[in-house]
Order: structure tokens, then sequence, then C-alpha cells
């Protein structure tokens, strides 16, 4: 019996240890200082030098947070394994808190190098931290395996609640005061979120502290599931540093030639013709597929199968996030120049009415629970909770400002990073009802779940691509009804509640349990591949909207979600066959 386990489940907060919800704000102020500075980052670089940006032309902004992006996943591997091999997961998350508050704070000064400096520090950042909270979760609940759904539907809502309270405060801040008030308060409340948690992590006990050396097993759990051990051979070491080394010098390189117009490259040569950048991240992408046809054939027969049906679900998973994260990018954009953001008369007070309750019974709620907090953790962890306190009178403080200074205007002019605030609005509201959908008998199986997903993100961009309609070829500006915004951020949330929250379960159901680690390395990169994706399809709209208009842009997006869904649904007898029982 694991005592630390036993006596974290003493103090109950709402029926889970009061250490969840330590873990539950530490993640919020993460998510919102993250989500915070997101939401600013393609508008920062791309307003005019008049309006304290940068800029810059939109296919350059689209390439750096694609990179920026990407990078954030990749950096996870490196944050994974430092936790599970040397530091243990309650340093690496107190490493990243720290290194993206100073992300955070460089990002406040604005220039070129504090920017740079400081995308390169929430980067490391973000790779300590994202992987290791959850890590922490899953071992406070060995034993306890009927609560662990509860456990992840609540640190979700601290996800979401973080992501809405971010994208609202700071996008306000930065749009309408500045951007790096945007960009600081982003990192005054990571700060406040290392803070708290440094103070409290005695509630866990031993729980995440750095791993002890253990005797390998490996060999024991190959027999007792009738599998056999596949190690690397040095061979297939080289394909991986190789096909990683040039993989991460495309990725670095790419938005280095464009800013500076080819001036300089990381990498510059051709060969047969091709472009150099072309050749390098063509050879990564075919060393990656050679190294999968080498190593799965390897393996027994179910699990070889079961590995065909994850690497299924992760090249739709590229697709989806490259077309889901248009929203910081492309949709950002289309807000902030195509559409009609000023709003009058009746129109304009029935927004500052929803705007308001959208902001304090969210705030409310979450209020309520940090008093229920207080009530248990306070005697013994009085300076992280006085802490914790401080930083939500500063959020009520802020919010309420905000709300006053536009009620006291007669027209409301929503911010461009207002829209982005409903996608977190829409999980909060609707992840309960999918929760009970995937409970019941219709629960569809994981190949319809990817076809709805996808499905119903190919019909949000066919609204953006209704309303973008009537503008013409090449136009910098438009007034598009904000409802066609509304309906790709509702679609959009449908489509990620069919695809996020199973995406990683299925990777844990399909692997034996001593490749999960190695699984999940090759889904983050599917995730990062997509998210660099969605840089370069957003770089293409520039392009696409000279030549062809913006909504054919959005209609080509269409194609691609509604094609990868019926794909995934055709192919449900093969996927099903190769998953072998699994559901």
């Amino acid at each position: 019996m694991n005592t630390d386990i036993e006596n974290l489940f003493k103090d109950k907060v709402i029926g889970h240890p009061a250490g969840l919800f330590v873990l539950f704000f530490t993640e919020m102020w993460e998510r919102f200082s993250y989500y915070g500075m997101r939401a600013l980052l393609v508008m920062f670089f791309t307003a005019s030098l008049l309006d304290g940006g940068w800029g810059w032309p939109r296919e350059h902004a689209f390439a750096i947070f694609g990179t920026y992006t990407s990078l954030v996943y990749l950096s996870t591997l490196l944050g994974g394994y430092m936790a599970d091999k040397k530091i243990g997961y309650r340093w690496a998350v107190v490493i990243g808190a720290l290194l993206m508050t100073l992300g955070h704070a460089c990002m406040a000064l604005e220039t070129s190098f504090f920017i740079y400096l400081g995308l390169a520090l929430l980067v490391f950042g973000s790779g300590f931290f994202k992987p290791n909270m959850t890590s922490i979760i899953s071992e406070m609940y060995e034993g306890k395996e009927e609560k662990k759904d509860g456990a992840y539907t609540i640190f979700y809502m601290g996800v979401n609640a973080g992501a809405f309270l971010g994208i609202l405060l700071c996008g306000y801040l930065g749009e309408k005061v500045g951007w790096s008030w945007g960009f600081g308060v982003a990192g005054i409340f990571m700060f406040f979120g290392l803070l708290q948690f440094w103070f409290a992590q005695g509630i866990f006990g031993k729980i995440g502290l750095k791993p002890e050396n253990q005797i390998e097993e490996l060999e024991e759990v190959a027999e007792n599931t009738s599998d056999k051990l596949n190690p690397f051979t040095r061979t297939q070491l080289a394909i991986i540093l190789i096909a990683a080394i040039l993989g991460l010098s495309w990725i670095l390189n790419d938005p280095v030639s464009k800013i500076s117009e080819g001036e300089y490259n990381l990498f510059d040569f051709n060969l047969f013709g091709i472009a150099g950048t072309n050749i390098v991240i063509l050879t990564a992408l075919i060393l990656f597929i050679v190294l999968l046809v080498i190593r799965i054939p390897k393996y027994s027969k179910i699990t070889r199968d079961r590995m065909l049906a994850v690497v299924f679900f992760a090249f739709i998973t590229i697709f989806f996030w490259a077309i889901f994260e248009q929203a910081p990018g492309s949709l950002t954009i289309f807000a902030r120049d195509y559409t009609q953001r000023v709003l009058t008369g009746d129109t304009a007070l029935t927004f500052k009415i929803v705007n308001s309750l959208m902001t304090i019974i969210p705030l409310g709620i979450i209020t309520w629970v940090l008093w229920l907090l207080f009530k248990k953790t306070f005697s013994r962890f009085a300076l992280s909770n006085i802490i914790l306190s401080l930083s939500f009178v500063i959020i009520w403080a802020i919010a309420i400002w905000m709300l006053y200074s536009e009620f006291v205007k007669d027209i409301a002019e929503v911010p461009a990073s207002w829209f982005g605030v409903l996608n977190s609005l829409f999980i909060i509201t609707f992840a309960p009802l999918f929760s009970k959908w995937w409970e019941s008998k219709y629960n569809p199986n994981a190949n319809m779940k990817y076809a709805i997903g996808m499905i119903l993100l190919g019909i949000g961009m066919a609204c953006v691509a209704i309303g973008a309609s009537d503008i013409p070829v090449g136009a910098k500006t438009a007034s598009v009804s904000m409802i066609w915004l509304i309906l790709v951020y509702f679609f959009h949330t449908m489509g990620e509640l069919c695809v996020s929250p199973v995406a990683l379960s299925y990777v844990s159901k399909l692997v034996p349990g001593r490749m999960i680690a190695m699984m999940f390395g090759i889904w983050y990169l599917a995730v990062a591949i997509g998210m660099k994706l969605a840089g370069v399809f957003g770089e293409s709209s520039e392009a696409i909207a000279q030549s062809e208009g913006l909504s054919y842009f959005f209609w080509l997006l269409t194609g691609i979600a509604v094609g990868l869904g019926l794909l995934s649904a055709l192919l449900y007898p093969v996927i099903k066959k190769l998953m072998h029982g699994v559901r």
C-alpha cells in the first residue's frame, strides 16, 4: 500500500484529493499564460508599426507560429525523458514553469532579441511542464482506477478554464491596451502558478520525486504478454537521429529563410533541381517511414496490427490539428480583418451582457472551488493559498475593469481574439454530454469517432467558407457577420470532443505497456507535424486569397476534413480487424 496515496485521499475536495486541485490551479495558470500569449502572437507580428506591431506579412507570421507550436509538442519528448529518467515529475513542472515565466517576461519587452528568446524559453518550458502534470495525476491515482476518469475530467476543466480566461483577458489587454500588457500578464500568472505549486508540493509526499533505480522488467513483461522484444539496433537509432536532425533543421530554417527573404538559411543546397529545404523534409519523412517498415513487421501479429491502427489514427490526427489550429492563425486574421466586430444599439448591449455572464459565472465557479481547497489545505499550506488567493484578486480586478470599460461605451467592439474563448466555453458546456454518449450503448467505435470529428471539422470550415463567399478576390478587409465564426468554433469544438480526449486513450489500449512511451512519442510527433502544417496552410491562404479568393481556401480545408472523415468511416472493417477487439 502506498501511504502517500492513502494520505492524499484523506483530505477531499468534491470527492477527490486536495492535491488534485493544486494541480488543477497550476495547470490553469499555465494554460492561461500559453493560450493568452498564443492568441496575440500572429496579430502582434502582423499589426502595423503604428499599432505597435512588427508589420510583418501574414505569411511570415504563420511560418514562425507553425514552427513555435510544432516545437512545443516536440519538446515534450525531451521533458518527458528528463522527468522519467533524471529529475522526476515535480522538478520538471517547476523547471518548466520557471522557463515559461522567463519566456513571457522576455516577450513583454517586445524587442527582436527578447521576442525570439522568449519563444525559445516557452518551447522548452512547455516541454518540461506539459507531459508531467498528467504523469503526477496518474501516479496519484495508482490503485484508484475507478476515480481516474473523474480526476482527468476535473483536470481537463482546469485546462479549459485557463485557456478561456487567458484568451479573454490577455487578448483584451493586448489588443486594447498594448501588446506588452498581454504578454506580461500571461507571465505574471504563470509565476503565480509556479509559486502556489512550489509551496504546496508537500501535499504529494514522495509522489513525483526523482525516480529511483528500478529492476528492469521488460523481459518478464514480454514473456507474460507472449510478445517478443524488439530493441532498437544501432542502424535504427542512426536513422532516428538523422531524421530528427533533418526534421528539426527544416522546422527551424523555414521561418528563418522566409522572414529574411532568403538572405539567411540554416540549410541551403539543391539536388536534381529540387529546392534544398524540400529535400531536407522529404528525406526526414522517408527515413521515418522506412523505420516503421523495418520495425513493425518484427512484432507479433496482434501487436503489429494494433500498431498499424495507431499509425492510421496518427495520420488522421495530423490533418485534424492542421485544420483545427487555424483558430489562432488564419481564423484570427479573418476575425480581425474580415469580420464586422463593431456593434451598436441593442446588439451591443446584448453582447456586453453575454460577455459579462461568460466572464463572471466561470470565475465565480472557480473561486468557489478555490474556497473549498482553502478549507482543506490552508492550515498546512497557508503561503500557497495566500499566493493563489492574491492571483484571483488580481484576476477579478482585471475582469471587472474590462467589463466596466466596455459598458460605459455606446458601442461594443469585439476583440478579434475573443472568438477563441468560444472553444473553451463550448468544451466546458458540452464535454459532460459527450462523456455520457461515450458511456452509453450508442458509443461509436474509434473509426466513427474520428469520422464524425473530421466531418464536423469540415462543416465548421464550410461555415466560414460560406461567410467569406462575397469577399472579392485579393481583398484585405471585409465586414462578414460574426455568426459564421461563432458557428466555426461550435462545430470545431464538437469535432475536438470526438477526437482529442479519446486519442491518447486508444494509444494506451492498443499497444503493450512497455511500448506506451514510444508510441506516445510517435503520437506527439504526429501532433507536432499537424501544428507545423497548420502554419503551412495559413501561409498558403494568402496566395490562394490573391488568386482564387479567401472562400476557396476554406473550401479546400473543408474538402480535406470531410474526405478524411469519409475515409475513416469506409476503413472501419479494416481498422476493426487490426484492433483485435479493442474498442
